[in-house]
């Protein structure tokens, strides 16, 4: 049996992100519906097989999986499972409304009940601060941020924007413990370095909660949101080359979450009336979280069908 890194989740982010996206696109210039729900679609095959291995791999393989479980770093994607299935949810909305409910219910269970556990354990102390990096915003951040749009897509507006403050105010808790590790620790060794693609994910993904819970025109909290969001993608060009040590790999797929959701808001914005340097900005956007995406995509088939895209098992 395939030993799957639960780290691949983060596939299904960036596939049902991009669904989004060209969701956005088509309520906005009238692009083919079928690009958004092919891709959305796509997604939901691969959390569907993943999610398959993941448990098979609980089943047997027990070892590994608690191994990861309690890694210092990976145990945050862990998180992914829930968020994986929530993006799902919304995916299906359009569809079945019992099947995108059941989803959200157990997607924010999970990520509820997960990222509790895992902050809690980190609220003991005793823990590394080498051990910081950006995926400490998986659990709690990203899986009530989106838990919050999932909330809002299906009218529990009440549910989302309870969720929408508790990924916000987790955000900027964390985000000041990462900026003084990467300011005063060590630098990230090259393995975790793709990493921080996922820096770009918080205030993008929360612009898309945000906008999915409000309604009315563009206002000055959605474009701050934005303008961070904005700023996190130049520092993260910044140190492309620094970062591009570590040769590609599914770590890559961290960059497209937060691609996507920033296309995403961006269009959303748009189509509530904004004229201003973000509609600009929507088309390029779209066209780079497609970009990256597309790229990711077709590294990693390339890699499954040489059979390098797992990581090599133990051998006891």
């Amino acid at each position: 049996m395939p030993i799957v890194p639960v780290s691949f989740f983060g596939m299904v982010l960036g596939l049902c992100g991009l669904g989004g996206s060209w969701r956005a696109a088509h309520a906005l210039w009238g692009v083919p519906a079928v690009l958004g729900e092919s891709i959305m679609a796509a997604g939901a095959l691969v959390w569907a097989l993943v999610l398959l291995l993941y448990v098979l791999k609980w089943l047997l393989a027990r070892p590994a999986a608690l191994e990861e479980l309690h890694h210092p770093v990976q145990s945050g994607f862990v998180g992914l499972a829930g968020v994986a299935t929530l993006l799902v949810s919304i995916g299906a909305a359009p569809y079945s409304r019992a099947i995108a409910e059941g989803l959200l219910l157990a997607g924010a269970l999970f990520t509820l009940g997960f990222g509790v556990w895992r902050t809690g354990g980190m609220w003991r102390g005793e823990r590394d601060p080498e051990a910081a990096t950006p995926v400490m915003y998986l659990p709690l951040v990203a899986g009530s941020f989106v838990t919050g749009t999932a909330c809002g897509v299906l009218g529990f507006q009440d549910w989302g924007q309870l969720a929408f403050g508790a990924g916000l105010f987790s955000w900027l808790a964390m985000e000041s413990v990462l900026l003084n590790r990467f300011q005063h620790g060590s630098a990230l060794p090259p393995a975790q370095r793709p990493t921080l693609g996922i820096q770009l994910a918080p205030p993008v993904v929360g612009a898309v909660t945000y906008l999915s819970l409000t309604s009315g025109g563009p206002d000055i909290f959605a474009r701050a949101l934005l303008g961070y969001g904005l700023l996190q993608l130049l520092l993260i060009a910044r140190l492309l080359p620094w970062i591009l040590r570590q040769p590609l790999s599914p770590a890559y797929w961290a960059f497209t979450f937060g691609l996507t959701a920033l296309a995403t808001a961006t269009l959303l914005l748009v189509a509530r009336g904004e004229t201003g340097v973000l509609a600009m900005l929507a088309p390029f956007l779209l066209a780079l979280a497609t970009g990256v995406v597309a790229l990711a995509s077709a590294h990693s088939l390339w890699q499954l069908a040489s059979g390098r895209l797992l990581p090599p098992q133990k051998r006891g």
